[in-house]
């Protein structure tokens, strides 16, 4: 299992998508305003998504 950095964007539960903000022991903190349809789909900002469940669809840029 690949676990997240902070700045990747990861996919999860039924193409949600968002932007690693802190990666804890079991979990990361996503930012969900990413996504275009934010405001659209009525969600909080932020949710807490466990390893197994997201994939990483985009890496952090590395400076």
């Amino acid at each position: 299992m690949k676990i997240a950095e902070v700045g990747n964007i990861i996919e999860f539960k039924n193409g949600l998508q968002g932007i690693v903000e802190k990666v804890n022991e079991n979990s990361v903190i996503v930012d969900l305003t990413y996504m275009k349809n934010y405001r659209d789909l009525e969600l909080e900002e932020k949710t807490v998504v466990n390893h197994k469940n997201y994939t990483i669809i985009k890496k952090a840029l590395e400076a």
